[in-house]
Parts: structure tokens; C-alpha cells; sequence
């Protein structure tokens, strides 16, 4: 598998890798949305403890993570880069030559669209320049809205999975949608246009 995209470029997104310097977007997007968040991320209930420092030094582990293809964690941006709109990934958890997509959105900026627009440009980028044979997305069966970007962009619903998914403190069951090579060519994914490029800012797509 090819390392994905250092940075994405949608008609309204910035989607790129982590620098240490984002630290305080973060932490002001996390502090606005915790309420939103916390039925939903496990990760955001220590989020309040955190402090500046903390989230340079995680940027820092995603960044490393990001250089040596271990994990793939983006920042989601305007595309002035001012504000974080959310986060997102091309996770490597699934084992070789497969990738799931994991995402949150700020709660100011939810209800536009944006969760659907990242992860089809992310499913393009994955299959078109990572060459990769299956994708993922993982939810909890009890969020609905979460559950609804996969539905609009093609992927199947295998089945869920029983206590993996997390809502409001406790587990629940995990919806898992799928995508194949084949799948994707006849997807909406397919269509969204995208700008990609490596480490250094050369042009993938």
C-alpha cells in the first residue's frame, strides 16, 4: 500500500496531516464541542484535562505516525486553515492493503455536509493512490447521523458488531460498512474532486 496524501484539497476542505502548530485549534474545537462529543468519542471525557502541551506532544505521536506509515490522522480544516471543522483518519488498524475511516465535526459546523465530503475524498484518495482492497467505516448502531454518511456514498452494511461501538458512556453495538475496489467505480466517491498531495507538495491527483 502507497502512504496516502500528505494533504486534500476539496471545494470546501482543507484535509491534511497534523503539525505540532495545530495545538490550539484543537484544543479550542474539543473545548466547543466536548458536549457534542462525549456520547460519542470515548477520548473526548480526558479531553477536558488535557492541556496545550499534551495535545503538542499527541500531535507530535501523529505526525511520527503519519512519516513512518504506522497511522494516518488528519486535521479538517477550512480552506483558509483558521478553524479545525473536526478530525479524520486513514486508520491501519484492519490489518495490510485495507483502511477504515474514523471522523468527528465540530458541533457548530455539523448538519453541512462536511463528514460526507471528507470521507469520499478520502475513499478516492485510498483507492486511487494508495491502490488499497477494501475500506471501512465504523459507528455506533445508535448514532444515526454518523451511520448516514456511509449509506450516502455507497458502502454496504455487513452487520454489526456486538459491544464495540460507544455511546454515552458504555458499550454498544458497532455498525461495520465496507467498500471494494469495484464498488468504489460506481460509487459517489467517485465523483467528488479532489487536489492530493505528497510530504514535499507534489501533486497526486
Amino acid at each position: 500500500m502507497k502512504t496516502p496524501p500528505y494533504r486534500i484539497e476539496t471545494e470546501r476542505l482543507v484535509i491534511r496531516c497534523y503539525n505540532p502548530a495545530d495545538a490550539p485549534l484543537l484544543q479550542k474545537a474539543v473545548a466547543e464541542s466536548l458536549e457534542h462529543l462525549l456520547p460519542w468519542m470515548p477520548w473526548a471525557e480526558a479531553d477536558p484535562s488535557e492541556t496545550l502541551d499534551n495535545k503538542i506532544d499527541r500531535l507530535r505521536r501523529f505526525r511520527a505516525n503519519f512519516d513512518n506509515d504506522k497511522d494516518y490522522v488528519y486535521g479538517v480544516f477550512n480552506l483558509q486553515e483558521t478553524i479545525l471543522l473536526g478530525g479524520s483518519g486513514l486508520h491501519t488498524r484492519l490489518g495490510e492493503n485495507a483502511l477504515e475511516i474514523g471522523y468527528w465535526i465540530h458541533q457548530e459546523f455539523t448538519n453541512l455536509g462536511y463528514a460526507t465530503e471528507l470521507s469520499a475524498a478520502l475513499t478516492k484518495a485510498a483507492f486511487t493512490i494508495c491502490k488499497i482492497d477494501r475500506m471501512e467505516i465504523h459507528c455506533s448502531a445508535d448514532n444515526a447521523r454518523s451511520a448516514a454518511v456511509p449509506r450516502k456514498l455507497g458502502y454496504k452494511h455487513e452487520g454489526n458488531r456486538r459491544r464495540l461501538g460507544w455511546t454515552a458512556g458504555h458499550l454498544v453495538d458497532s455498525m461495520i460498512w465496507s467498500m471494494f475496489p469495484d464498488e468504489y467505480e460506481s460509487s459517489p466517491c467517485q465523483e467528488i474532486i479532489i487536489q492530493a498531495f505528497d510530504v514535499i507538495g507534489r501533486k497526486l491527483i
